[in-house]
């Protein structure tokens, strides 16, 4: 294994490629693993096509900006709180300042630099969203420290990458609420649930150093934990369709996104690390499909 590339990088060819510098930074940033600011974008996303103002290429080019920004800042700042976990668990012990290779000033810096490029995208929103945007960064800021006292961090994270449909909602329209609000709660189970399944990676290393996670809380139940919460995702979103546009074919859009998250559970196999990452992965599809169902809920 190259000792300057984490084992779960997607693409370690074009990592490999930079120079030490830009290369650690960026992999500190997880520019490497893009799956993470696909997840954080889709909520966004799935709030503008939601409001039924049309495609707004605009705005969402401008999330889509911001997505990666700040997951590859809240990512920085995670890695500089957990450093000292993180050189004891396997899969995350070579990451740039837990290894050594990034000081925590330098990384301090790049946190810095990245946090400047959202308050860019920040501005580009109507001073609604711009507020509720900004509420969010005590959920940010409090995430690294859920895993040492709860067991559930990734319902905790379930709030901060959900937090982008009802910025991308506001941005265009200030009604609706309980809509809103139903859809936003289903994608926090959904998070909830592909969170867990990427938690299966770590659960050895995790019980060893006492980090705690909901896949290690519901233990030989895992499969079973994640499909309640991906059923109630669908419940949800489901309902927040309803309650925005009450016609049974709405519904309908949520057929394929259902369907795909259904297979997750189907072959997921907790056992195996590998398997998890791809179905972990493939929410990038499950994205896309919830963001199609919504456009067409929204705009048809």
């Amino acid at each position: 294994m190259n000792e300057q590339v984490v084992p779960d990088s997607e693409h370690r060819g074009l990592v490999a490629r930079l120079p030490q510098l830009p290369r650690d930074l960026a992999q500190l940033a997880r520019f490497d693993r893009p799956i993470g600011w696909w997840l954080l974008f889709w909520p966004c996303l799935w709030g503008v096509w939601l409001a039924g103002a049309g495609a707004q290429w605009a705005l969402a080019a401008w999330l889509l900006l911001g997505s990666v920004a700040m997951r590859g800042a809240g990512c920085v700042y995670n890695d500089i709180v957990d450093a000292d976990l993180d050189r004891q668990v396997a899969r995350t012990a070579l990451r740039p300042v837990a290894s050594g290779r990034v000081s925590r000033k330098a990384a301090w810096g790049w946190l810095l630099l990245l946090c400047m490029v959202g308050l860019v995208v920040l501005l580009q929103l109507r001073l609604e969203a711009q507020l509720f945007a900004l509420a969010s960064l005590a959920l940010v800021a409090a995430y690294p420290f859920m895993k040492r006292i709860t067991w559930w961090p990734q319902a905790w994270l379930g709030l901060v990458f959900s937090w982008g449909l009802p910025v991308g909602w506001i941005a265009l329209r200030s009604d609706n609420w309980d809509a809103l609000m139903a859809a936003y709660a289903g994608t926090v189970l959904w998070v909830i649930g592909y969170d867990t399944i990427y938690a299966l990676q770590d659960r050895e290393d995790d019980a060893l150093v006492g980090i705690r996670s909901s896949a290690l809380r519901l233990g030989k139940a895992v499969k079973p934990g994640v499909a309640m919460f991906y059923l109630g995702a669908m419940a949800l979103w489901g309902l927040g369709f309803w309650l925005y546009r009450p016609d049974w074919i709405a519904l309908l859009t949520l057929l394929p996104v259902g369907l795909h998250l259904l297979w997750q559970v189907a072959t997921l196999e907790a056992g195996d690390g590998g398997n998890a990452l791809d179905r972990f992965r493939s929410n990038r599809l499950a994205g896309a499909l919830m963001a199609a169902a919504c456009y067409v809920v929204g705009n048809a």
